[in-house]
This record gives C-alpha cells, sequence and structure tokens, in this order.
C-alpha cells in the first residue's frame, strides 16, 4: 500500500485521509497549520455572502446567497444550513467572474468572509469594478514548528507522494525541512496549484505534479 503524505490541516486532512484509504493508499497525515476560529461581527445587511474556504465558514454566517470558491467549500455551506448556495467550481478568479455576472453593484455591499492575510486581491478586483466589499476575517493559521517524526520517517523510506493544498503549507514545508532535513528525492510532490507547486521548487523532489483544477479531486486523479 502507498504512502501519501498529507499536510492540509483539519477539518480536510480527515476527508483526504478516507479518500486515499478508499483508493487503496495509506495516507500519513502531518497537518502544517493549524486552523483559528475567529469570531467577527458579521453584517446582516448585504447581497450575498463571498467565501474562499471552508474554514470560513461557521453558524454565524448569515442566511444569504453564499458564492463559494470551490464545489467543497458550497458542501461544507449546504451542511451548515445554508440554501442559497453557488460554487464557482475553480478558484478566487473564477469567483470574482461569477459574481461579478450575477451581483449588482448597485444593490448592496458584498460581505466576503476569509483567513487572515486572504481575500485581498478578491475583494480588490470586485471593488475595481464597483462594488463595495465588506472583508472579514474568520479564521488564522498557526505554522507546525517542527515536521511531524512520523512524516520524516515517510520521506526517508521513500517511494511516496506528498500533498500539498496551499502556497502557504508548501512554504512551511521547504522551511521546517530546512531545520530538519530529510530527503525528498524519491518522493512526488502534488500541488493544487502552479503557485503551490513554484513553493515547493526549491526542493530536489522525483517530480512536481499540477492537479489541471485547484480541486481534491484532480490532485488525486493524479496518484498512480
Amino acid at each position: 500500500m502507498p504512502d501519501v503524505l498529507v499536510t492540509r490541516p483539519e477539518p480536510g486532512a480527515s476527508d483526504t485521509a478516507r479518500r486515499l484509504t478508499e483508493r487503496g493508499h495509506r495516507p500519513v497525515l502531518a497537518p502544517l497549520l493549524g486552523i483559528v476560529p475567529r469570531a467577527p461581527r458579521l453584517p446582516v445587511h448585504a447581497q450575498a455572502v463571498l467565501v474562499t474556504s471552508g474554514n470560513s465558514l461557521s453558524a454565524a454566517v448569515p442566511d444569504l446567497p453564499v458564492f463559494a470558491v470551490g464545489d467543497a467549500t458550497a458542501a461544507r455551506a449546504r451542511a451548515l444550513g445554508l440554501s442559497r448556495v453557488i460554487s464557482a467550481g475553480r478558484d478566487a478568479v473564477a469567483l470574482a467572474h461569477l459574481v461579478t455576472d450575477r451581483c449588482d453593484p448597485g444593490a448592496g455591499p458584498l460581505l466576503l468572509l476569509s483567513g487572515a492575510g486572504q481575500g485581498l486581491n478578491l475583494a480588490a478586483a470586485l471593488r475595481g469594478v464597483g462594488f463595495r466589499v465588506i472583508r472579514r476575517v474568520t479564521y488564522a493559521t498557526a505554522a507546525a514548528d517542527v515536521l511531524p517524526p512520523h512524516a520524516a520517517a515517510m520521506l526517508r523510506t521513500g517511494g511516496g507522494h506528498a500533498l500539498f493544498f496551499s502556497p502557504q503549507t508548501a512554504r512551511v514545508f521547504v522551511r521546517l525541512l530546512a531545520a530538519s532535513p530529510a530527503p525528498v528525492d524519491s518522493t512526488v510532490a502534488i500541488a493544487i496549484s502552479r503557485a503551490t507547486a513554484a513553493a515547493l521548487a526549491p526542493l530536489p523532489w522525483a517530480g512536481i505534479r499540477v492537479a489541471s483544477h485547484p480541486n481534491q479531486d484532480a490532485m488525486l486523479a493524479l496518484l498512480p
């Protein structure tokens, strides 16, 4: 059973582990980021809610039309009881296009929920075409201080794959390996985006594969 290193944080890591097990792989969970929820006061008078990550969602999200960055985020919104949910199906660029097509700059502000330091380009793009955007930070991330020993052991064994779901996670991984070296020259990295692959490029991987679409299904499709 081939090993696959899963670097994403919970709650996504457990879902990925389940999917990998179903496909006959052995998941090695090593979340490199921890999610720290925040609870800002959310305005209820907006024409729609924009969500850039499932981690942005909570029961406090007002019952408004929700535009989600991707299908997994949309599914999480529906699980919270939000019924008017539309997925952009790809990334923040697709989300901006979707909102521009479906919303009216004169119909009221957009409520953008994102992590600390995230969503800024999306907000700027929408403001650039006349929308008023209210951005609220609903979570922050805390990076791991060390690479988990079981993750380092898997890399030393070699021959497996490693999944990276964000540029931030990739940068943390590169930093941790600089502090506690472990071989990656027989491991193939699978990146959710080109930006994530670029962050992994300083390491001598056996290969770096980039998902055709920025979602988990496209990443898993790259596994043997």
